[in-house]
């Protein structure tokens, strides 16, 4: 359904549209695909552009991610403005997914305007997806932060925990950034006793997700209890218990790569 390309298209299709407007998605109420614009929809309002970048092709239809300026106010009879986490759930996987890509590289360009290393004014490069520094050389590429996220079993029983920065009393999988140095094996085995206080194996990877919060790629896996009492690191963690199917707190949707591990894990047991 999506086939990501940078290479812009020199034809003059009709193009499809993910928008954005001072960091929140634009989401037009009279579509059933809510954040995916048509053009000529974009055309008839007349928005002026700030940022775009070609992402590929949905369903053969150029797509492109597209920021515009705050200057216009969107009919709210029309338009709805929000963030990713508000269509979670709401709409197909791969178009959240798309969606999330859309906001990766607009805020990607946004983060790189500036050489790290001399301070001149980047570009975006001409061939590649990239922003280029001209008097020094530096090119950065759009940057993604590999994650762990576990779902850490006792026989039936799933160890979940709230996040302390959570606004809702949602309770989900453990996870961790994987650090310089590190693999993904050996930052679940931190992160799970730095956060909880308990200690796992047999390891075993199931999947993985791009996670746009804000560009993280997760790596899902299942791992067993071993030993110890559960500890939360009060910094990170506000509660963590053992937690069996028949009795679950809310827990994350099943478009969620958390969800997912959840969901097969209970599966698994049938």
């Amino acid at each position: 359904m999506f086939r990501p390309d940078h290479r812009v298209p020199t034809n003059a299709s009709p193009a499809v549209y993910v928008v954005f407007q001072g960091g929140k998605l634009v989401s037009y109420m009279r579509s059933p695909q809510m954040c995916l614009l048509d053009e000529d929809i974009v055309q008839r309002d007349g928005w002026v552009e700030r940022k775009r970048h070609f992402m590929g092709y949905w369903q053969e239809q150029p797509c492109f991610a597209l920021e515009i300026e705050e200057k216009h106010d969107l009919d709210p009879m029309e338009y709805q403005l929000g963030s990713l986490w508000q269509i979670l759930g709401r709409v197909d996987e791969r178009l959240f997914s798309l969606a999330g890509r859309a906001a990766q590289l607009l805020d990607w360009e946004r983060d790189h305007q500036f050489c790290g290393r001399c301070g001149d004014r980047m570009q975006l490069h001409p061939q590649d997806r990239a922003m280029r520094c001209a008097p020094c050389g530096t090119t950065n590429y759009p940057r993604i932060n590999p994650c762990i996220i576990v779902l850490v079993t006792r026989g039936e029983e799933m160890l979940l925990a709230r996040n302390v920065n959570h606004p809702s009393a949602m309770y989900s999988t453990l996870a961790g950034f994987i650090e310089a140095g590190e693999t993904p094996e050996e930052t679940l085995v931190r992160e799970v006793h730095e956060e909880v206080g308990v200690t796992v194996g047999n390891l075993r990877y199931v999947q993985s997700q791009s996670w746009p919060f804000p560009n993280q790629l997760m790596l899902g896996f299942f791992a067993d209890y071993e030993s110890g009492d559960i500890v939360c690191e009060p910094t990170e963690i506000a509660d963590a218990q053992w937690f069996h199917p028949s009795d679950l707190p809310m827990i994350p949707p099943p478009s969620s790569v958390a969800g997912q591990l959840i969901k097969q894990h209970i599966n698994s047991l049938s």
